[in-house]
C-alpha cells in the first residue's frame, strides 16, 4: 500500500513548493497578514506530509514482520503485529481526520454557543447537559476550555452559555454540532413522569487568529459593565467586572463575566464579537451564493441535526449522516467522536461532488 496515492502527496508536495517559492520573494511581507497566513498554511503542509511519511514507514516494518511470520510461526512476533496494525488503524483515521480538516479556518479556536429552545426548565436543564458533554470531550482530547459566559435558568440548569475552546482544530472538530440539538426522556421535574421533547441550539464559530482580526469602529460599539454574579444572584461581586458589548449596526450583543477582571472581560468579550463579525459575513455570503444557485438558505433553528432519545428506548442519531449508536450514557460522557469524524467525511464527500458538478 502507498499512503502517497491514497492521500495524493504529490498535490500537497506541489503545493508546499508553491507556498515556499512565495516566501522567498522579496515583497513577501509586505503584507503581514496575508504572509501569516501562507506560513501557517506551509507548515500545516508540512506536519501533514511528516505524518504520511512516519505511516509509510510504520507499513513497511509491518509489512517486513508480516513476511518473517510466514516463513516462521512466533506467538510473540504475531502479537507485536496485531498491536501495530491496530495502532496504524487509528494512526491512519487520524490523518483521513487530518486531511479532511483543510477549511479555511478549522486549525482555530472555537467559541461555542449553546442556547435553550422551547421547553423551560427542561431545555436549560439540556444545556447543562450538553455543556457538560462538550467540556469532557474537549478534556479527554487535551483542549483548553474557558466558559466566558453563563445565563442561570430559573429553577434548574442554564438558558445559555458560551465556551472557548482553545486548541488545534478545535473549530474544525466542533463545527459537526452546530445546529439543534433534540432530547427525549423521561423529565426528571415532571412528578407525573411522563415523556418530555426539548430542544436546545448548539452554534460554533471559529476565533480569529491575530492575522485575520477584523476592524471595529469605536463609536459603533456601546459597552456596560455590570456586576458579575453567580446562578441565583450568589456569591455577587461588589466591582463591576462584568462586561457586555453592543455593536450597534447589527445589534450583537456579547457579554463576558466569568473573568475576574474588567480589562480581561472586556478583551474576551472583543474577540467574540470579531468572530461573530466575521462569522455573520461568511453566512451572509453563503446565502447570497445559494440564492444565485437557485438554493433557499438553510434555517438552522428547527433544523434538527441529532436526536438523543433516553425513553422508550436507547439512541442517539445524527439525521445529515446516518451516524447513530445506542450507548447513549458514553456519548454524554463525551464520546462524540463517532458523530465528529461522520460529519468530517459527509462534509467532504459533498465538497468533493460540488467540485465534481461544478467542473
Amino acid at each position: 500500500m502507498r499512503w502517497a496515492s491514497i492521500f495524493d502527496v504529490p498535490r500537497v508536495r506541489e503545493e508546499m513548493a508553491r507556498l515556499e517559492q512565495q516566501t522567498t520573494q522579496p515583497d513577501f511581507w509586505d503584507d503581514p497578514r496575508e504572509a501569516q497566513q501562507k506560513i501557517q498554511q506551509l507548515n500545516a503542509l508540512r506536519q501533514r506530509i511528516a505524518g504520511w511519511e512516519e505511516l509509510e514507514q510504520q507499513w513497511q516494518e509491518l509489512h517486513t514482520l508480516a513476511q518473517l511470520l510466514q516463513e516462521e510461526e512466533d506467538p510473540e512476533l504475531m502479537q507485536e503485529l496485531e498491536q501495530g496494525v491496530q495502532t496504524l488503524a487509528r494512526r491512519l483515521e487520524q490523518l483521513e481526520m487530518e486531511t479532511l480538516l483543510s477549511g479555511e479556518h478549522d486549525a482555530n479556536n472555537a467559541i461555542l454557543e449553546i442556547n435553550a429552545g422551547a421547553g423551560g426548565t427542561e431545555s436549560c436543564d439540556w444545556v447543562q447537559m450538553l455543556l457538560r458533554m462538550y467540556l469532557r470531550w474537549a478534556q479527554e482530547h487535551g483542549f483548553r476550555t474557558e466558559i466566558l459566559d453563563e445565563n442561570p435558568g430559573e429553577v434548574a440548569g442554564l438558558k445559555s452559555v458560551t465556551v472557548r475552546v482553545e486548541g488545534r482544530n478545535a473549530y474544525g472538530l466542533l463545527e459537526s454540532e452546530r445546529g439543534v440539538h433534540r432530547l427525549v426522556r423521561i423529565s426528571p421535574f415532571d412528578a407525573n413522569k411522563r415523556r418530555h421533547t426539548s430542544f436546545a441550539s448548539v452554534d460554533v464559530i471559529p476565533e480569529l487568529s491575530e492575522s485575520e482580526e477584523i476592524q471595529i469602529n469605536p463609536d459603533d460599539l456601546r459597552i456596560e459593565t455590570f456586576r458579575a454574579g453567580s446562578a441565583g444572584g450568589q456569591h455577587m461581586q461588589k466591582n463591576e467586572t462584568a462586561v457586555r458589548i453592543t455593536h450597534l449596526p447589527t445589534g450583537i450583543v456579547v457579554t463576558c463575566q466569568n473573568e475576574r477582571s474588567q480589562q480581561r472581560n472586556r478583551e474576551m468579550a472583543m474577540r467574540v464579537l470579531m468572530a461573530r463579525l466575521a462569522e455573520r459575513e461568511r453566512r451572509a455570503n453563503a446565502e447570497r451564493i445559494a440564492a444565485l444557485r437557485g438554493e433557499p438558505p438553510p434555517i438552522e433553528w428547527g433544523h434538527q441535526i441529532r436526536s438523543y432519545v433516553f425513553q422508550p428506548y436507547y439512541l442517539v442519531k445524527d439525521h445529515r449522516t446516518e451516524a447513530e449508536t445506542g450507548d447513549v450514557p458514553r456519548v454524554m460522557d463525551g464520546d462524540i467522536d463517532l458523530f465528529i469524524h461522520a460529519y468530517l467525511r459527509w462534509r467532504g464527500a459533498r465538497k468533493n461532488e460540488h467540485e465534481r458538478s461544478s467542473s
